[in-house]
């Protein structure tokens, strides 16, 4: 296992803030965390962990905000004790359950069931329900997927659930990949998983691509999705808070997209395009 460390991040206002220091937290190498009512903890790994990275973050020159943290090691967490504890199955307009198999089943179109090798952080709640909820309105059927930074590929999992053909997913971090493998069985559908970046693109195209990732990430790999889109393919974004829609719509349009659809939750946006 892999030596974290814990932030205490003391948020004054809470709201709307904690959310949104959670999504630049993303960007540095935080991958995981707790809402309090004052703030939120946030772990990351040690030996990635840059201090000055985290300094010189915008959010904390803010003066609409005042953030206090402190921090200390925590060896040896077991990941999968601290997401039971915390994590809630997510209810999708009814229509869809994503939970785990110590949860009970219930009345719904469709389960998702995932058993994550880390913990599952709100940010992850809200911006993995607005995927799904923008795909509950696509035609999947036969459409070659990719899902890029797949994590525990809930969202190529749904499209197979779908009707999609072919699905590709990719993530950078092996604990990815192999829960994505488990996953994959434990939903009893066939996925192509791959560890890498938008590097290991290029072979092939797509009808259809998912990014639930962060805004750096996004803004740097759109024009690859774009090269391996199909004409009239859709690009599927989430990973996104309010404030960074126009820097992702500008860096769209510049590759010839065009937007289809944005639904917000909370501070979290997502964005539906098409080639």
């Amino acid at each position: 296992m892999q030596n974290y460390l814990e932030f205490n991040f003391k948020i004054n206002p809470p709201k709307p803030w904690s959310e949104i220091l959670m999504a630049v937290l993303i960007e540095v190498g935080f991958d995981s965390f707790t809402e309090e009512t004052d703030g939120i903890l946030g772990y990351i790994q040690k030996d990635i962990f840059n201090e000055e990275d985290l300094k010189n973050l915008e959010i904390f020159h803010n003066e609409e905000i005042n953030i206090e943290y402190s921090f200390s090691e925590m060896p040896n967490i077991n990941w999968n004790e601290e997401w039971e504890k915390n994590f809630d199955p997510i209810n999708i307009e009814d229509k869809v359950l994503i939970r785990a198999e110590f949860h009970e089943s219930g009345d719904f179109e469709h389960e998702i069931i995932i058993q994550p090798k880390m913990s599952f952080g709100t940010g992850h709640h809200a911006t993995t329900y607005l995927m799904i909820q923008q795909m509950l309105d696509m035609d999947l059927k036969n459409k070659k997927v990719l899902d890029m930074g797949c994590g525990t590929s809930v969202l190529a999992i749904f499209a197979k659930q779908n009707g999609a053909a072919e699905t590709l997913a990719i993530d950078i971090d092996e604990w990815s990949v192999e829960n994505s493998i488990e996953n994959a069985a434990r939903n009893e559908v066939e996925l192509i998983i791959e560890q890498g970046t938008a590097e290991n693109l290029g072979k092939e195209n797509f009808d259809i691509i998912l990014a639930n990732i962060n805004r750096n990430i996004l803004i740097s790999d759109i024009p690859t999705y774009v090269s391996v889109l199909n004409a009239g393919g859709k690009l599927l974004l989430s990973g996104l808070c309010f404030f960074d829609v126009d820097d992702i719509l500008e860096v769209c349009t510049e590759n010839n997209l065009t937007l289809e659809k944005k639904i917000q939750r909370e501070e979290w946006v997502s964005l539906l395009l098409s080639k």
